[in-house]
């Protein structure tokens, strides 16, 4: 999962395998049994081993289902203090740890009453995240300023990202992006791979498939029409790097959700002549 961010905040247990979280631009290596609190608008991303397994269970929750925009004491005095970063929370509770099982114990708490949702559930998680908030508050501090580097660095990097998810369809230039960064196009190229762990061409090529993906899932079956709305416009290529992500070739992803949603796994022609082509 390449490093992202929204406005929610993050509740995740690793329940098997292990891997690398990384969070507001730090690595946090995790295992079965720790649990990860990602704050709202933090830099974020996941990564194991190739061929290996990171299985995690995760909420996500804005601040404001807490209560942060309420005018009461636990609004004024935490929770609006949180949801502004005005305190630095764990984000990596290793298993080991009283505080991991005491959150774990919620977290499993959570989880059966989202799934079972019976009358006033929603009250019930409230509650159980608003005691998970306090529990990490226990081990939490006031904000320190951001080591400077760090923060210029996420501040860039924000602007790439958002860049590019807006302009996907579109050529994207190395120089380009180091032009929003006002730094030469070595030095970004550089600069992003250490960041995001991948060439930036790599990762252009990541969120387009992934936007690929989304629009096969949600019933657009041209392979063409895909291809050149997210940016590929050399069709053999995106071929290739479909099945090379996918293991699959993007007609036989099409007919595999068309058969998860209970349609008889067919396409048009034009679908089927050109995954056939690729094969």
């Amino acid at each position: 999962m390449p490093l992202h961010w929204h406005e929610e905040a993050e509740l995740a247990v690793v329940r098997e395998g292990s891997g690398t979280y990384r969070i507001d631009l730090i690595d946090y290596r995790v295992g079965a049994g720790d649990v990860l609190f990602i704050p709202p608008e933090s830099l974020h991303g996941i990564s194991c081993q190739k061929g290996g397994i990171l299985a995690t269970e995760t909420f996500v929750f804005h601040p404001g289902f807490l209560g942060a925009g309420a005018a009461d004491i636990c609004a004024s005095r935490y929770l609006a203090p949180l949801a502004a970063h005005e305190y630095t929370l764990p984000c990596h509770i290793t298993a080991d740890t009283p505080l991991a099982q005491k959150l774990t114990g919620i977290f499993d708490t959570v989880t059966t009453l989202y799934t079972r949702r019976p009358f006033g559930y929603e009250l019930s998680v409230k509650a159980r995240l608003l005691d998970i908030l306090a529990a990490l508050l226990e081990y939490g501090t006031k904000t320190t300023e951001t080591p400077r580097e760090l923060e210029s660095a996420a501040a860039k990097l924000r602007t790439v990202l958002e860049y590019i998810d807006a302009h996907l369809a579109e050529p994207i230039t190395v120089r380009e992006l180091a032009a929003l960064c006002f730094v030469s196009d070595g030095y970004f190229m550089r600069f992003f791979r250490r960041y995001m762990a991948m060439t930036c061409v790599a990762y252009i090529n990541n969120r387009r498939l992934e936007r690929a993906v989304a629009l096969f899932e949600s019933g657009r079956t041209s392979i063409l029409d895909v291809s050149l709305s997210v940016g590929f416009h050399n069709l053999s290529y995106f071929h290739r790097a479909f099945k090379k992500r996918y293991r699959m070739t993007p007609g036989t992803f099409i007919r595999s959700v068309r058969v998860a949603e209970g349609q008889d796994g067919e396409t048009d022609g034009r679908v089927r002549d050109t995954a056939d082509e690729e094969s």
